[in-house]
């Protein structure tokens, strides 16, 4: 699927718990700056204006008239009807707001809305980190190519999406990838989003250092403690993004082991992979015990870390053998070696969701 000689243009959005990112993208490049306001707001109101505003100022900027609104918005949701339901990191949705027929309304063009994640993993797979794994496959000559992909973001929340040979994986109720309400691994009685996030960041370097929550400093400052770019606690810094790296370990192990696909991992604290990429991956990889005393692979196939160069060549590297077809002189090719990758954004995080937005609205339109 490529909108690459597209000329329609559709406005896009990013909605975190944090902020509004605001964008407009043909042929599957965004096409102004992006703008970002504050999601913050004191009641429901003041959030929906911002939002109209946002694709105001958007529409302002376009030599010519959008097609579509299309963008992201946290869940629960019913996604086809564009009706956002009760939500934990924007607190004034309750009860069900009708923001797609909103700005339906307020803009005359259709509004496509839905998750984060499987927006954020759709561009990855359009134009991310699917196409250049497949790129460099071909490159060295390995016949293997990848048609899956699970995108995850980490951040104020921990999101996911699925895309499955063009397509995003939605569920009978618009609830597919909802990666955050799998089993924290430290925590039993907590889901995996109370570690895998900034506040679960901020909670292991308080406990470790003894500091309260609220004299905490942010996740940005904690990594830059961690490489030893800035004073403080690095032992401590660097114990909070083990801590994260195992509990997302758990997760992405679980649902790949589902999914069997390349997983892309993106969102505000992803610019903190050194600290977190090797341990993630060797976890994933971290085989169980078994009452025999033998161990059993955790996956059934092996994951790698495509940031560290090393193992991303492993990778890519053709293990192709050619077998006897019993009864026959002729030889069949086969792979025994089952692999996938894991690595960061190639787009970053909101332009992914900004061209998965875009695609995912064409592909609509087209269906009409």
């Amino acid at each position: 699927m490529s909108y690459k000689k597209d000329s329609r243009i559709v406005m896009t959005l990013d909605a975190g718990g944090t902020n509004f990112v605001f964008s407009a993208v043909q042929a599957e490049q965004e096409i102004i700056d992006p703008i970002t306001l504050s999601a913050k707001g004191e009641n429901l109101e003041v959030v929906l204006k911002t939002i109209i505003h946002g694709f105001k100022e958007v529409e302002a900027k376009l030599l010519h008239q959008p097609v579509a609104i299309s963008f992201a918005f946290p869940g629960p949701a019913d996604y086809e009807n564009g009706i956002i339901g009760d939500l934990q990191n924007l607190p004034f949705f309750r009860g069900g707001v009708a923001l797609g027929p909103m700005l339906t309304d307020q803009f005359n063009i259709p509004a496509f809305i839905n998750n984060d994640g499987d927006l954020f993993a759709f561009g990855e797979a359009i134009a991310g980190l699917l196409p250049e794994v497949n790129q460099r496959l071909q490159e060295v000559g390995n016949p293997r190519r990848f048609k899956n992909l699970f995108g995850v973001t980490f951040g104020t929340g921990f999101g996911g999406g699925i895309v499955s040979r063009d397509g995003i994986l939605l569920g009978d109720n618009s609830a597919g990838g909802e990666i955050n309400r799998m089993r924290n691994r430290t925590f039993k009685n907590w889901d995996a989003e109370e570690s895998v996030s900034i506040r679960g960041i901020t909670r292991e370097y308080a406990n470790n250092t003894g500091l309260n929550m609220g004299s905490c400093p942010d996740p940005k400052e904690i990594f830059e403690i961690g490489m030893g770019k800035k004073k403080g606690n690095k032992k401590a810094a660097r114990l909070a993004f083990e801590a994260f790296a195992t509990d997302a370990a758990d997760a992405l192990a679980n649902a790949v082991t589902l999914i069997d696909s390349l997983v892309v991992i993106g969102g505000g604290l992803s610019g903190a992979h050194p600290l977190f990429m090797t341990k993630l991956v060797e976890e994933m990889n971290h085989p169980f015990d078994t009452l025999s005393g033998h161990p059993l692979e955790r996956l059934e196939v092996k994951a790698y870390n495509l940031e560290d160069p090393d193992q991303a060549t492993e990778f890519l590297t053709p293990s192709s053998i050619e077998i006897p077809i019993p009864f026959s002189e002729k030889k069949a090719i086969y792979d025994p070696n089952k692999k996938i990758g894991v690595g960061i954004s190639r787009l970053g995080t909101s332009k992914a969701v900004s061209i998965g937005a875009y695609a995912l609205a064409l592909n609509r339109l087209d269906q009409k």
